[in-house]
């Protein structure tokens, strides 16, 4: 299947942003919406993923301060080619912005792989939606999205 991802405004996308990420992670993964959601959707950068039929299969954002989070793809279409694709368009806005490094907000059962990926830990273990989460870093210039499943 080929991809094709698009940047969009939240003010002018929001119910199908809202949609596709409430899709995966309210209602098939039981996270509170209310974590979901918050302020940094206004400020953020959004992108949706297409597949060949134009359908949009899924989002992510990019933060003013660089963190790519919100990554929601439909389960039918969580697959390395959509993955890499969405998060590979999300550095490239890192790239044009400016941004040295960008980060992620990793579950710690998948740290180690990271780590060997190229990225580093930045701060303490903290709790998101109940889950244990590390920040993580790496410059975009290295970024490479071969590790990456599910981001939230």
């Amino acid at each position: 299947m080929v991809y094709h991802v698009t940047r969009v405004n939240w003010f002018e996308q929001q119910t199908l942003l809202t949609e596709l990420r409430e899709k995966v992670f309210v209602y098939e993964l039981n996270l509170p919406k209310k974590v979901e959601f918050d302020s940094l959707d206004r400020q953020s950068e959004h992108a949706i993923i297409y597949d060949n039929f134009n359908t949009p299969v899924g989002t992510g954002r990019l933060t003013p301060n660089g963190l790519i989070s919100r990554v929601a793809i439909e389960r039918k279409h969580r697959n390395k080619t959509a993955y890499c694709s969405i998060l590979n368009y999300l550095v490239v806005i890192a790239k044009e912005k400016g941004l040295n490094n960008i980060f992620i907000n990793s579950v710690l059962d998948e740290v180690p792989t990271f780590v060997q990926y190229g990225f580093c830990k930045k701060g303490s273990v903290f709790m998101e939606a109940g889950i244990a989460r590390q920040q993580l870093y790496c410059p975009v210039s290295d970024f490479n999205a071969e590790p990456f499943t599910m981001l939230h």
